[in-house]
């Protein structure tokens, strides 16, 4: 297992096991405690990661972290598949942009299209898009604001959704689990799944580390995607049941990144 695998699986493992000695994870991986070690400084410098004394855990904002702090952890891998994303737009499309890090990195790319419309429920993709030169329209669902996120949501941002029907629907998640789908931390998620109904064709933008995690309020099944934009880094194990489950995947970086 390449480095950069054995580090999203130890992130797995954590989110499944909690706290968990070092000692542990080297018999689980079948390696050295040097290099887990090394695996977990790594983690730690990302914030993925909190070193305690006889083991480590998952970092207490893992999940429900502020947009602005997300935006930062594994940016360039976010930078990749938001590139990769662009691709699959078209002049005259119409998008639904959810409010999540790596989706945010698809702004900037906009420009290049014209006679576009957007929606999105997040405040901080509107600011990025009025700075584009370009035809376009934005559209903004309103709703109650919350801080930490950058996003409205509630009933109101539902219902906006469902006056509309758009081409293509760009989301982020905070864990993919084969069995329960796409899920999040979001307390309010309701405005996700109104998104996913709203739109005809599903791309989810999710990074390797992502894979095997299960939060707590499931956004759609993994049926309901038709395009998943990752880095190579995946778990060849969860490829290959994605796969099998008839979704389209796109990989993007080195697997040894």
């Amino acid at each position: 297992m390449k480095p950069k695998q054995r580090q999203a699986a130890i992130l797995q493992y954590l989110q499944r096991h909690g706290k968990t000695a070092v000692d542990a994870l080297a018999e689980h991986f079948s390696t050295t405690g040097t290099t887990i070690r090394k695996d977990l400084t790594l983690l730690e410098g990302e914030g993925e990661v909190i070193r305690t004394y006889g083991g480590v855990v998952l970092s207490r904002d893992d999940g429900d972290q502020p947009i602005d702090r997300k935006t930062h952890i594994n940016a360039e891998k976010k930078r990749r598949i938001a590139s990769a994303a662009i691709k699959l737009i078209e002049d005259g499309d119409s998008l639904i942009f959810d409010a999540g890090s790596t989706v945010l990195q698809m702004v900037p790319h906009l420009a290049q299209f014209n006679n576009i419309t957007v929606m999105t429920n997040s405040l901080h993709i509107v600011n990025a898009l009025v700075e584009l030169d370009n035809d376009q329209t934005i559209l903004m669902p309103g709703g109650t604001y919350r801080k930490k996120s950058a996003s409205f949501h509630g009933s109101l941002a539902e219902s906006a959704f469902q006056q509309f029907s758009f081409d293509k629907l760009f989301i982020g998640a905070d864990g993919v689990d084969l069995n329960a789908g796409v899920t999040t931390f979001n307390e309010v998620h309701s405005v996700s799944q109104a998104m996913c109904k709203a739109a005809s064709c599903l791309v989810l933008l999710v990074d390797s580390s992502k894979f095997g995690r299960k939060s707590p309020n499931v956004v759609c099944e993994l049926s309901a995607v038709d395009t998943l934009i990752t880095d190579k880094n995946i778990n060849p194990d969860y490829l290959s049941a994605l796969q099998e489950k008839g979704i389209n995947i796109i990989l993007v970086g080195d697997s040894d990144e």
